[in-house]
């Protein structure tokens, strides 16, 4: 996730990190030149066929309506992944202190803390694809990479934990609602991160906005002359942008620039249950470059 403030004009116009102006360049650059092409066929060899702007006026709204659409699904799956996030944040810490209510063992205690770290990194590591369990092993001692499902396999060691040491019915109740909300949590996440955005909409989305810049010069040539290629190029980085921006929040626990800071939300955690473990609080990761992980 890119955390930065508010940009001033120089960040504006040249300000790179978290944009995605170096991902649709080439087609910026492809579509402005193509209308040049034609601009120069126009005037120097042929007269091409020539409209008006009112029907790219109609075209321009329905595309604009679309990927706004586009635009409010893929953030509604952004905003739920943090929310889900949000949510299992707030029942660790809730199970950290339950287990000091109900867990009568210390190194029972400290065993599930850790088994529920554990799992935290679990969770991130199958939902970002990644291969680094060194943090699941450096909590846990134990490599769950040879489980069918490494973050249940987690959670399963977890709940016998729980079920063989809590003290009486009222305790494995309460702690066993908790990790049925830890695990409503993480079956969201993956529900989001198993079921893209239909690939109609990104197909119809990239077809249209091609089409469009591609006819644009033709409206243009009579009134933008050979300023044509400079508007081409305007139109294609407004509708390219937003369809990039709209991909990235599409697929809100990747490693991107708009992606989920799962790496900070997970030492938030730890900084909460390291105390209860006698450890020192880890530090809080801090953005590098303006991103945080």
């Amino acid at each position: 996730m890119i955390l930065r403030d508010k940009p001033g004009l120089m960040q504006l116009l040249f300000a790179l990190r978290g944009s995605v102006l170096p991902r649709i360049l080439p087609r910026i650059l492809g579509l402005s030149a193509l209308s040049a092409v034609v601009l120069w066929i126009d005037v120097s060899v042929i007269r091409l066929p020539h409209t008006n702007a009112a029907p790219f006026a109609v075209f321009g709204i329905a595309l604009s309506l679309f990927l706004g659409f586009r635009n409010n699904a893929a953030y509604d799956r952004w905003w739920e992944g943090r929310k889900l996030w949000g949510q299992l944040v707030a029942d660790l810490r809730s199970l950290s202190r339950e287990v000091d209510l109900f867990v009568g063992d210390a190194n029972s205690r400290q065993r599930i803390l850790r088994l529920a770290l554990g799992f935290l990194h679990l969770h991130r590591i199958s939902l970002r694809k990644v291969d680094d369990t060194s943090a699941v092993i450096n909590w846990t001692g134990t490599d769950f990479s040879t489980a069918p499902h490494p973050p249940c396999a987690a959670l399963d060691a977890l709940t016998a934990k729980v079920a063989d040491k809590s003290d009486d019915g009222f305790a494995r109740k309460a702690l066993g609602e908790r990790i049925a909300s830890i695990t409503l949590a993480q079956a969201g996440c993956e529900r989001i991160a198993t079921t893209p955005l239909p690939y109609v909409y990104s197909l119809l989305v990239f077809r249209t906005t091609y089409l469009y810049c591609l006819l644009l010069p033709f409206a243009l040539i009579d009134g933008a002359g050979w300023l044509t290629p400079i508007f081409v190029g305007i139109v294609a980085y407004v509708f390219f942008g937003l369809a990039e921006v709209t991909e990235e929040l599409s697929h809100p626990f990747a490693e991107t620039g708009n992606g989920l800071p799962l790496d900070a939300i997970c030492r938030t955690v730890e900084r909460a249950i390291a105390p209860k473990l006698g450890l020192e609080a880890p530090p809080p990761l801090h953005p590098v470059d303006y991103y945080l992980s």
